[in-house]
């Protein structure tokens, strides 16, 4: 007696396939999404990074505590600034605010640099400038003894 073969669907005899080729596809979607996501979010810190090191009296800021003897003891030299600042700029016209907090660091140490600043027409001066050592917890005026 012969048998006859059953005939199967087209479903029945590829449905492994369809689930693998789905789960692949899901898998790929998943890390597609995760890739978009961190680029996004890459650029959008980088746009702010940039934004503030250009802005708000940032680089005079740097450039005093790089020159403070005090903050050069603190943190060695050379001193440099850190990814992320954070705090707010606001720029209207001739006139500006900062309120800044710059992580930076050196071969000693690390702190934050925390910055107030007002500008007219272009020129930053500087309401308060604070180094905050991390190791030491020690607090450094930089605008002591420094004319206005």
């Amino acid at each position: 007696m012969v048998q006859t073969p059953q005939a199967t669907t087209w479903w029945g005899r590829n449905w492994k396939w369809v689930v693998a080729v789905l789960c692949v596809a899901g898998v790929l979607g998943i890390v597609l999404t995760v890739l978009i996501v961190v680029a996004g979010a890459y650029f959008v810190f980088s746009l702010v990074d940039r934004t503030f090191k250009s802005s708000g009296g940032y680089q005079e800021a740097l450039a005093i505590v790089r020159s403070d003897p005090r903050a050069v003891r603190a943190l060695g030299t050379p001193v440099d600034d850190g990814w992320f600042p954070t705090g707010h700029v606001d720029s209207s016209g001739t006139r500006g605010t900062s309120d800044l907090a710059i992580p930076v660091s050196g071969p000693r140490g690390s702190g934050t640099l925390y910055l107030r600043a007002e500008s007219e027409m272009g020129v930053w001066r500087f309401t308060q400038l604070v180094l905050k050592v991390k190791d030491t917890g020690e607090e450094i005026d930089l605008l002591a003894g420094r004319s206005p």
